[in-house]
């Protein structure tokens, strides 16, 4: 992992009230793709040369990545292997403790869809979309505490627009739907959204993000918890990251969680799409 990416992400302590916290050192339980439509808030990698490592504390002016068109995936076999790499840190990159769910991986072509009612529903993933794939993973409950469930999303677009569409359509989700349905039983409510490009609101690590944050409820569970989404886009590469609160666990917690799992899964992504040095 890239010590100077993950400090970076690290600094993002609640920006805007949105953004992750910083880091110390389903079957089908939410959302894993985005169908709605929305105008784009991202921006472009530049495509310039990549700047000098900045003096500490110095911010960067424009994102280290030169993506290699020869290493781009066109087959979905090739986005698949992509996918698999990316998510290849498994539990132990969310920190000590959590553990894969059964089942660990979404079935093959899952793509949910948030309904008008705000529910999420199963679909078919555009056709714009060569693979994408869910890893489902909990922290168990221990010592008073519930038990919290996270989630791993790698989607492989066709193109670098595409993948900027989801992230636009992600964006529009949570402003269309504050309260949503996750499943039976399950449900968000007062969700914000906020999107970033890089060099706004501390996202240095992605050409474009969008996070979000609500209160998560569960029938049986007593209480409103944290829930956090954050998805990030490096060229056609879309990674996001899922946490669902529980009983004994804070926002802090959790966010640092799922910041450093974002961050090893774009490092990954970085390795895989961009030219050897």
């Amino acid at each position: 992992m890239s010590c100077v990416r993950l400090s970076r992400a690290c600094c993002a302590v609640l920006t805007g009230g949105l953004l992750l916290a910083g880091c110390s050192d389903d079957g089908g339980d939410g959302p894993a793709g985005r169908t709605s439509t929305g105008a784009s808030t991202s921006a472009k990698p530049s495509g310039s040369p990549a700047p000098e490592s900045p003096e500490p504390g110095a911010k960067p002016t424009a994102l280290d990545f030169r993506p290699d068109p020869a290493r781009a995936p066109k087959t979905a076999a090739d986005a698949a292997r992509m996918a698999r790499t990316i998510l290849s840190g498994g539990p132990g990159a969310w920190g000590p403790g959590y553990t894969e769910r059964s089942p660990y991986l979404s079935a093959e072509g899952y793509w949910p869809v948030l309904s008008d009612d705000c529910r999420w529903e199963t679909g078919d993933p555009p056709p714009d979309v060569l693979h994408s794939v869910t890893a489902y993973m909990e922290l168990p409950a221990a010592g008073g505490k519930g038990a919290v469930r996270v989630s791993a999303t790698v989607t492989v677009h066709r193109t670098e627009d595409a993948a900027d569409w989801e992230m636009a359509e992600t964006l529009e989700e949570a402003l269309r739907c504050p309260d949503q349905t996750l499943r039976d039983g399950e449900r968000v409510t007062g969700l914000m959204s906020l999107g970033n490009p890089f060099g706004v609101g501390g996202n240095f690590t992605a050409s474009d993000a969008v996070n979000e944050r609500g209160k998560y409820l569960k029938d049986g569970v007593p209480g409103e918890h944290h829930y956090g989404w954050s998805q990030s886009r490096l060229g056609q590469v879309t990674v996001a990251v899922s946490a669902k609160g529980a009983p004994g666990h804070d926002e802090q917690e959790l966010s640092t969680a799922m910041a450093q799992a974002a961050v090893a899964m774009l490092n990954r992504a970085e390795t895989e799409l961009e030219a050897p040095q």
